[in-house]
């Protein structure tokens, strides 16, 4: 990992400890993991210009050194959510801007496959999206990809915002609390997960949230401190 990216870390509750039922024993979200349902996870999203994630016109994870996310505005945040548990992830902190840091965000995890999602846009000088759904795909227990599920503007209208490229809904930065608005701006990450884990059982959150969504009922939530800075 590039050691000048400005690092975001967060206080969770019961994670710090590992459990005795979490047999996943590696943190480092830049190394490779084999896990089981139930089994904490490490990952990290990465912000920065779309630009940046790329070399040579190929897309390459935060982990990797040919990146120059270094000596860039990017920041970086890590959780480690249990693995088929819908989760709620709040990014938040006094120093955190995601329109400074570049705009856009990759989620990202492992080493041989280097699993990464696409730069997702996040915010800019005008707008920020506040509320994304991350899919983590992973086969016999090894994270392969990361998938960004959009969902339409159907509710951009009741929630005030603004609908951008007929997918996200985003808030007006003039609305923003932190600029004299009434609205928290703060960015949630609902995850789900889907394929197998290392003993061939089915990951089955992202389901759920296909149910949830259909029958208009809310997720589980998991309490969440704001986001603070680190070393």
């Amino acid at each position: 990992m590039a050691p000048k990216i400005m690092l975001l870390t967060v206080m969770v509750t019961m994670v710090i400890a590992v459990r005795s039922l979490d047999t996943n024993s590696v943190f480092n979200p830049c190394s490779d993991a084999k896990v089981k349902r139930r089994d904490g996870f490490t990952f990290g999203f990465a912000f920065s210009s779309k630009q940046s994630f790329f070399k040579n016109q190929i897309q390459l994870s935060p982990c990797d050194r040919r990146l120059s996310l270094g000596g860039t505005d990017a920041q970086l945040a890590i959780f480690r959510p249990k693995v088929d548990e819908l989760t709620y992830l709040t990014i938040n902190g006094t120093h955190f801007d995601p329109a400074k840091a570049g705009g856009y965000m990759v989620a990202f995890a492992g080493r041989q496959y280097a699993a990464r999602s696409i730069p997702t846009f996040v915010a800019d000088k005008s707008n920020i999206i506040t509320s994304f759904t991350l899919v983590l795909e992973f086969e016999e227990g090894t994270l392969v990809n990361l998938h960004w599920k959009k969902f339409g503007c159907k509710s951009c209208a009741e929630r005030s915002a603004v609908c951008l490229n007929n997918q996200d809904c985003a808030t007006p930065i003039s609305k923003c609390k932190a600029n004299g608005g009434s609205v928290d701006c703060k960015i949630s990450v609902q995850l789900a997960f889907s394929g197998t884990d290392k003993a061939l059982d089915v990951l089955n959150s992202w389901y759920e949230v296909e149910q949830f969504r259909q029958y208009s009922l809310i997720g589980l939530y998991q309490d969440i401190n704001d986001m603070v800075m680190g070393p």
